[in-house]
C-alpha cells in the first residue's frame, strides 16, 4: 500500500544537496533520480521501503510517498534524514573561504539517516580503495544479495541486510572486488548489527567510541557512517589525505597532514566535519595531477 506524507520545512530545504552522500554513483541501485524526485531504497527495523521524495514545490512543502512495510518508518523519519534535527548553534565561518562556502550553500543541513547498517556497508567497502571500485563493489554486492525495492520503480534494490551479508561466501567477495580485510570487517558487524543500531541513542563521543571497537572499523570509517546515520556535524573523515590536504589548500593555500589538519579545525569543534563537508560541497582543494589510481591488479574483475 502506498503511504503519503507532505511537510513544510522552516528553511528552504535542498534534498539532493542533503542526500548527496548517500548517492554511490551513478549506477548506485540503491538511489535513482527520476524527473526531478529523488527514490531510495531502505531496509528499517520494520522491513523494507521505497520513499520518493519531490523537492520544494512553490508552496514550500516536501511531498513524500512510500511503499513496503517499512513505509510509515522512513515517512515518521523524513524530516531527520533531510536535516531538521541539526543543530547549527555556535557554527561562526571565521574564515572567508568557509564564509564563501556558507553563503553559497546556506540551506544544506547534516541529515540524520537513522540506520546504522545502511551507512556502514557502503563506508567499509570505501576503505583504502578508489570510489570507482567501492561504488562498483557496492553495486555487485546489492544487486546479488538484496532485493526488489517495492513499489512502482522497476530496478530499484533494498542493500543486503546482516544476515545476507553473513552468509557471502568468501570466493563471492572476490568477485565483487571486496578483499579479505573489507569482507572480514562486514561480516564481523553483520554479527553485531543490533548493537551498531543502538550507537543512535549514544552521544557524539561514545557513538564513535562504540563504533571503532568493531574490528576493522577505525577513525576514518566511523566518522563516514556517523555523518550519514547520526548527522554528527563534528566527525571528520581523518586519514584521508585528501580530506586533509582539501582543507589545508582551502583554507592555508598548501597541503597539510592530519596533525595539521586537527589544529586547523579545532576553533570549530563540536562543527569540524559542518566546516569540512561544506568546503567539498564549495569544490575547493588541492589541485589533482597525474593519473588516477589503478585497481590491484591481484582482484577478479
Amino acid at each position: 500500500m502506498q503511504r503519503h506524507r507532505d511537510w513544510r520545512p522552516d528553511w528552504p530545504c535542498p534534498v539532493g544537496q542533503v542526500w548527496s552522500t548517500w548517492h554511490k554513483g551513478s549506477g548506485d541501485p540503491t538511489y535513482r533520480l527520476t524527473g526531478g524526485r529523488h527514490w531510495r531504497a531502505f531496509r528499517t527495523p520494520l522491513g523494507t521501503a521505497t520513499m520518493a521524495v519531490t523537492p520544494l514545490d512553490t508552496f514550500g512543502i516536501i511531498a513524500a510517498d512510500a511503499w513496503g512495510d517499512g513505509a510509515e518508518w522512513v515517512l515518521d523519519r523524513l524530516p531527520a534524514m533531510l536535516g531538521a534535527d541539526d543543530d547549527l548553534a555556535g557554527f561562526e565561518a571565521q574564515h572567508p573561504v568557509v564564509r564563501a562556502a556558507q553563503h553559497d550553500h546556506p540551506h544544506w543541513r547534516f541529515g540524520r539517516g537513522g540506520l546504522v547498517w545502511h551507512a556502514l556497508v557502503p563506508a567499509v567497502l570505501e576503505q583504502k580503495v578508489t570510489g570507482q571500485q567501492a561504488f562498483a563493489g557496492y553495486r555487485m554486492l546489492v544487486r546479488r544479495y538484496g532485493e526488489p525495492a517495492p513499489g512502482p520503480l522497476p530496478d530499484l534494490w533494498v542493500p543486503p541486510g546482516p544476515a545476507e551479508v553473513k552468509a557471502v561466501p568468501s570466493w563471492e567477495w572476490l568477485k565483487m572486488q571486496v578483499d579479505p580485510a573489507r569482507s572480514r570487517t562486514l561480516i564481523q558487524a553483520a554479527s553485531r548489527a543490533s548493537g551498531i543500531e543502538r550507537t543512535l541513542t549514544l552521544d557524539e563521543p561514545a557513538a564513535d567510541t562504540a563504533l571503532q571497537s568493531l574490528p576493522g572499523i577505525g577513525v576514518w570509517t566511523s566518522a563516514e557512517i556517523r555523518h550519514r546515520a547520526h548527522g554528527h556535524a563534528d566527525a571528520v573523515s581523518f586519514g584521508d589525505f585528501h580530506v586533509a590536504h582539501n582543507v589545508g589548500w582551502a583554507l592555508l593555500g598548501r597541503r597539510i597532514d592530519d596533525a595539521e589538519m586537527a589544529e586547523l579545525l579545532e576553533p570549530w569543534r563540536p562543527h569540524r566535519g559542518r566546516v569540512v563537508r561544506l568546503l567539498e560541497l564549495q569544490a575547493v582543494g588541492a589541485p589533482r595531477h597525474g593519473p588516477r589510481m589503478a585497481a590491484p591488479k591481484h582482484l577478479p574483475r
